[in-house]
């Protein structure tokens, strides 16, 4: 019933290339949250866990924490990484 609807809230979606822990991961944006980032770094074999701490890299040396609930805007070639909870690197 409400195709159009669908189809013009689809258009605004596509795969966006970024990179978490260093390994290439496509996902749909324009927007994900941490938790669907880190979802989709499994799915794309970055072996890290759900449990794991998503950062977004800044610059070279800063980065900033992303919460599971947390909406980010991708851009391509954006990077993350993802650290166990007790890795204190």
């Amino acid at each position: 019933m409400s195709s159009a609807v669908e189809e013009a809230a689809h258009e605004h979606h596509r795969l966006v290339e970024i990179v978490v822990n260093k390994k290439p991961v496509e996902i749909e944006g324009p927007t994900a949250t941490g938790l669907q980032i880190k979802e989709a770094a499994i799915a794309a074999g970055v072996e890290i866990e759900l449990t794991f701490k998503l950062s977004k890299v800044i610059g070279e040396h800063k980065t900033e924490g992303v919460g599971d609930d947390q909406v980010v805007h991708l851009h391509k070639g954006e990077r993350f990484v993802a650290v166990a909870d007790d890795d204190n690197s």
